[in-house]
């Protein structure tokens, strides 16, 4: 308990504790604030020294700064008389090189006076070539345009000419004579003339395009040309999926109804060969339908039909050729045998005759060497003759004159 203006108070009493409390804490400020003040005492100490310090650096600045603006008016003053001396000696030199240039100037169009002169000689030489040069270019640029000219006659000529197939494969009379006409060359370049008919009838009244009589087997064969060039057109002229559907099956009805037709009018029994031959007289369309048709070329193995091509067509008809001579050849066996009969006994004779003329030449020739023998003799005995002396003698009873081819006795 503790007594305070006459109050007891007991030291648990809240109020007790507060005061206690507050003034505990009063103290602990003051006394905080009583080493702070300590604290920036100390270190305020150097504090000041370093501004003593920088003072004393402030004051020997100001003194730099006025050397420096003394020193900076003496580089201002070398400067400007440096300057008065570039400047003289720069204007001394532009002068020098001024009339260095003009000097240089005057020479150099003089030289190109003189260089203009020479070009100009120069100019005129080459013009003057050059003008024989062009008048013979021109000339042959005539004769080109004159062979341009003619080319252009022959293509013009030539278009019309294209025009003009076109027009008639544009008809299906005048493209089926077309596909005629090219089997008719065809077929007479491969075979003999008598070894195929052109327009042949048969039997059951149909006209074939050509029929080749080959001999049993096969028999005869009917060539046909067909030319699909509609539907072959629209095929490969169809822009959208629908135009080309159409196209397909327009080309597949035509090519079908041809081997039909092929298959029915010119394969006989009896009469003609087990197939027959459709001629497309276009590579292309050929091409197109063993490319893009595989199921109608079987189907014309089926029928019988053989599909050729101009090319492929010449390659069979030179097979058949081969036929035709080998049983020609056969039909000719009996002749072949009586002639090389007759050959065998021309060759016999030939060998007696040969016989009896080498005997006639080994006659011969013993004739001429006892003929050379007897010349040999002949001639030794007048070189005999040439060599005796024969001179002039006198008259004499006592010589005897002997006879020529005699001796003395």
């Amino acid at each position: 308990m503790i007594e305070i203006a006459g109050t007891e108070m007991a030291l648990n009493d809240p109020v007790i504790l507060i005061v206690g409390g507050i003034v505990a804490l009063i103290l602990l400020l003051l006394f905080m604030s009583l080493r702070a003040s300590n604290r920036s005492a100390r270190m305020a100490e150097p504090l000041a020294r370093q501004m003593a310090h920088l003072g004393q650096h402030v004051q020997q600045l100001g003194q730099g700064q006025e050397q420096l603006r003394g020193g900076l008016q003496h580089v201002s003053d070398t400067q400007a008389n440096a300057q008065v001396q570039v400047i003289q000696t720069v204007e001394s030199r532009l002068s020098s090189v001024q009339q260095q240039m003009n000097d240089r100037l005057a020479d150099n169009a003089m030289k190109s006076a003189r260089a203009l002169a020479e070009m100009q000689e120069r100019m005129k030489e080459s013009l003057h070539g050059s003008s024989k040069q062009t008048a013979t270019s021109l000339t042959q640029l005539q004769e080109r345009l004159a062979a341009i000219d003619k080319a252009q006659d022959n293509i013009t000529k030539l278009s019309g000419d294209v025009l003009s197939l076109q027009d008639i494969l544009s008809n299906k009379q005048t493209r089926g004579a077309f596909g005629e006409i090219q089997l008719n060359d065809i077929v007479s370049k491969a075979l003999p003339s008598d070894s195929f008919q052109l327009q042949a009838t048969l039997s059951n009244g149909r006209r074939a395009d050509c029929l080749i009589n080959l001999p049993n087997p096969p028999g005869p064969i009917v060539i046909d040309s067909k030319f699909p060039l509609e539907a072959y057109e629209s095929l490969i002229g169809s822009t959208n999926d629908m135009e080309l559907k159409a196209a397909v099956q327009m080309f597949r009805t035509t090519v079908r109804k041809h081997l039909t037709d092929i298959s029915q009018k010119y394969i006989l029994d009896g009469e003609t060969a087990d197939g027959a031959l459709m001629f497309l007289p276009s590579e292309a369309v050929y091409a197109e339908l063993h490319a893009k048709f595989p199921e109608l070329v079987q189907e014309s193995f089926s029928k019988r039909v053989w599909i050729v091509s101009p090319t492929t067509c010449m390659a069979t008809l030179n097979t058949m050729r081969a036929i035709l001579k080998d049983a020609r050849m056969r039909e000719q066996a009996g002749a072949i045998r009586k002639e090389l009969g007759m050959l065998h006994k021309d060759v016999e004779r030939l060998e007696d005759r040969v016989s009896n003329l080498d005997r006639h030449f080994g006659q011969a020739a013993k004739d001429i060497s006892d003929i050379k023998i007897s010349a040999e003799k002949a001639g030794r005995r007048a070189q005999r003759l040439d060599n005796f002396d024969f001179e002039e003698l006198a008259p004499d009873e006592h010589t005897n004159v002997v006879p020529l081819g005699k001796t003395e006795g």
